[in-house]
């Protein structure tokens, strides 16, 4: 089998923090990501997946080294990078590029959209034809190649954000973090977005880390699933398997949460409320992170964290009491999930 693009190992992020207690300021350390282990291999899409401040931005920042990771490996193409030199890092820079959330802050309103797309040629030092590069790749991503003229308040969010893919694309690279790249855009202009992004892969063989909260635009470009919960990953498979069977409670939860547009499929189904909020990172539960919300957690849970282990070949799963119950599929594409 050939090397992965991208293989995560242990991967751990800390920060350093200030919290008020009293009239004293403490100093206080949160753990973003806490052990997180994948692979991704060419041409393929890992879907990184949870709730808000379950670290899925910051796996993907780490994975770029635009965040210094605190511990474990991240090797791309074989390469270490935890502790590699800013010099031999520029050097595999234009291999790894990301495409940001939000369309509106990521380009300069000064510069032409040509002028965006066409600097990663001038810093990375390529030669060539830049003006004709750029027409290749506003063609690319659907635009028209006059189109390098204009400046980023021309452009509506979704034109932006092919704008976007152009500049992550203009250097070849063979991996891009995508980090919520559809989650700022109109529901209507999403699916526009996201099969560019499948056709494209398609094409030029790239690999995608695919961060996002939304599960349905998740199931329908992701190859793998991750999922996310404070810090640390819960379920990982394959995105038919996490859809078909997920095991895990948290996973359970999140994809009874996602609604139906047909509204006999959404009342013939049961939905899994999770009580509670979730733990401020600071101070994360003893045992299993997310045995606070889950209507499965028993006294093993506060005692004893879960392994991520297979559940079966291929599906890792991070509980105790871990269900991977099949769902039923329906004719129209749609599934009912199991109940908790």
């Amino acid at each position: 089998m050939s090397e992965p693009v991208l293989e995560v190992t242990d991967l751990v992020k800390t920060f350093q923090v200030r919290r008020a207690r009293g009239v004293r300021v403490e100093k206080a350390s949160v753990q973003a990501v806490s052990g997180v282990s994948f692979k991704v291999d060419a041409g393929q899409t890992l879907g990184l997946v949870g709730e808000s401040g379950s670290g899925k931005t910051t796996v993907g920042r780490c994975v770029l080294r635009l965040l210094e990771p605190s511990g474990g490996s991240i090797r791309f193409k074989g390469q270490e990078l935890v502790g590699m030199h800013r010099n031999e890092l520029r050097g595999l820079r234009k291999q790894m590029q990301i495409v940001f959330q939000d369309p509106y802050a990521s380009l300069d309103p000064k510069r032409t959209v040509g002028a965006a797309i066409a600097e990663p040629f001038e810093i990375q030092g390529v030669a060539g034809d830049h003006g004709k590069m750029v027409g290749d790749l506003l063609e690319l991503v659907g635009l028209a190649p006059d189109h390098a003229g204009r400046f980023p308040h021309e452009f509506s969010g979704g034109q932006r954000q092919r704008i976007g893919i152009a500049r992550a694309l203009a250097l070849d690279p063979a991996l891009i973090v995508l980090d919520e790249p559809v989650s700022a855009l109109d529901v209507s202009i999403q699916a526009g977005v996201v099969n560019l992004l499948d056709d494209l892969q398609n094409e030029l063989g790239v690999a995608y880390v695919f961060i996002a909260h939304d599960l349905a635009v998740v199931r329908h470009i992701s190859d793998l699933v991750a999922v996310m919960y404070l810090g640390k990953l819960v379920e990982l498979a394959s995105a038919a398997e996490i859809y078909d069977r997920p095991a895990h409670p948290y996973t359970q939860a999140l994809l009874s949460a996602v609604p139906e547009p047909d509204p006999e499929i959404e009342r013939q189904r049961n939905r899994i409320v999770l009580e509670g909020e979730v733990p401020s990172p600071i101070n994360p539960p003893s045992g299993c992170r997310f045995r606070t919300r889950c209507p499965k957690a028993q006294a093993i849970c506060a005692e004893q964290e879960p392994l991520l282990v297979d559940e079966s070949p291929g599906h890792a799963v991070a509980c105790h009491f871990a269900d991977a119950t099949p769902v039923t599929v329906w004719q129209d594409g749609t599934f009912e999930r199991p109940v908790g």
